[in-house]
């Protein structure tokens, strides 16, 4: 495969296999970080069996593999089409010609069985696979354990804190979780003593998780049942200082469910490496259900503080440093929302809501007047005009009669006259 490698994409990253040399002059000149892709050391158990395993292992140790976060800047800077990106749960691969570190040429997808492709056999494939998912939930939480670093002083608050029973626990099996990780870094595999340490886990990690989404949607709901600006005020301030550490143990609770993730394949990797892929497919599902739940709740939150800051904004006339308040909330509840759902994949777009100003407010509380003003004006025209017409006609029709009885009354005193005459 001299001038060629192979790309491997299940939707979150895209793994590059062949020579080495090769290899790393493509990623230098896309300019992409990379993780390596320990192939040989991962699926020994896999590849221990069948047919074809030997050929197979032979191509794996002469070839190397490194693994790239799919983002679009990535793809862009990689030159990799739409069709690399392939579906979120299947695993697409592709060939791709190279000419000193660039792409000249992707071929159409291989077949399972074509010629001079590395990954033909199925058991590599779906451990390739299998160590793809393992090292986007890996870079993930890394992400989330920068974040939370971040924020440390309002972590301290809840998950040091141990205010609650259901957080206490999270923190406990939290400790469970990153030692089982450890030793995993150190052994390269999962044994039944260490995943004997976190079954169960899963369950108190999920009660936690949904805990803290009951927080947030109880905050969201306290916030659109309030109608004056004093307590919608109240209850904005009140999200601005506890909504922060509700989503630090949501990202804590992402995390420590990827970790899990990554136990749970190696596990089945070394125990039922045939049922690998089917799971890794399952944990695929149950990630982005995860992350649709948590979706569900921040934006929904985000649409109501928003409401919220809409609806104060047109009150700023009477309350007007009550209104900035409920704003200057909204959009600090905001940016933590957006920097958490980017944290763990969560795409959220939002337009920062400006406060308006009391003398914006007056000058649009003038211009409904002077509007006010002109629609009165305009009706009392229209009736004076109204009136003039009517008027006009009742006059009209009066001077009609008045012109048709003129001749009647002429002739009645013209015979009253001569009678008078006649008796003189």
């Amino acid at each position: 495969m001299s001038g060629e490698i192979e790309l491997v994409s299940d939707g979150d990253g895209v793994a590059i296999f062949g020579d080495p040399r090769e290899i790393d002059l493509f990623l230098s000149t896309a300019g992409v970080p990379s993780k390596e892709i320990a192939l040989h050391h991962k699926l020994g158990s896999a590849l221990s069996t069948g047919s074809g395993a030997a050929q197979a292992g032979s191509q794996i140790a002469a070839n190397s593999g490194r693994w790239v976060k799919l983002t679009e800047d990535s793809a862009k800077a990689l030159k990799l089409g739409k069709a690399m990106k392939g579906s979120s749960d299947g695993v697409s691969r592709a060939i791709a010609t190279t000419s000193k570190g660039k792409v000249t040429k992707i071929l159409e997808f291989v077949k399972p069985g074509s010629v001079g492709s590395m990954l033909t056999n199925p058991a590599m494939l779906a451990g390739a696979a299998g160590i793809m998912a393992q090292l986007a939930m890996q870079q993930t939480m890394d992400e989330i354990t920068d974040y939370l670093a971040k924020i440390d002083e309002k972590v301290d608050d809840v998950l040091r804190a141990q205010k609650d029973a259901a957080l206490a626990e999270m923190i406990g099996v939290g400790f469970v979780i990153d030692e089982a990780m450890t030793v995993r870094e150190h052994t390269g595999r999962v044994s039944n003593v260490t995943w004997s340490k976190v079954q169960g886990a899963s369950q108190i990690v999920a009660t936690t998780q949904a805990y803290a989404l009951r927080q947030l949607d109880a905050l969201a709901e306290k916030l659109e049942k309030k109608r004056s600006v004093g307590d919608v005020a109240e209850v904005a301030a009140a999200a601005d200082a506890t909504v922060e550490e509700w989503l630090a143990v949501l990202a804590r609770c992402f995390q420590l469910q990827d970790g899990l993730a990554v136990l749970e394949l190696d596990r089945v990797l070394d125990a039922e490496p045939a049922e690998l892929e089917s799971h890794r497919a399952g944990l695929q599902a149950a990630r982005r259900k995860r992350r649709e739940q948590i979706a569900t709740t921040t934006r929904s939150l985000l649409a109501r503080m928003d409401a919220a800051a809409s609806t104060a904004n047109e009150k700023a006339l009477l309350h007007p440093f009550k209104a900035a308040t409920v704003v200057r909330s909204s959009n600090e509840v905001a940016a933590d929302v957006l920097v958490f759902n980017e944290r763990i994949g969560i795409d959220t777009a939002r337009q920062e809501i400006e406060t308006k100003r009391w003398h914006e407010a007056v000058g649009e509380a003038r211009e409904k007047a002077v509007e006010a003003s002109g629609e009165a004006v305009e009706v009392v025209r229209r009736f004076s005009i109204k009136t003039f017409e009517d008027a006009k006609v009742v006059g009209e029709k009066l001077g009609h009669e008045i012109a048709e009885r003129m001749p009647q009354r002429r002739a009645s005193a013209d015979a009253d006259a001569a009678a008078t005459g006649d008796e003189r």
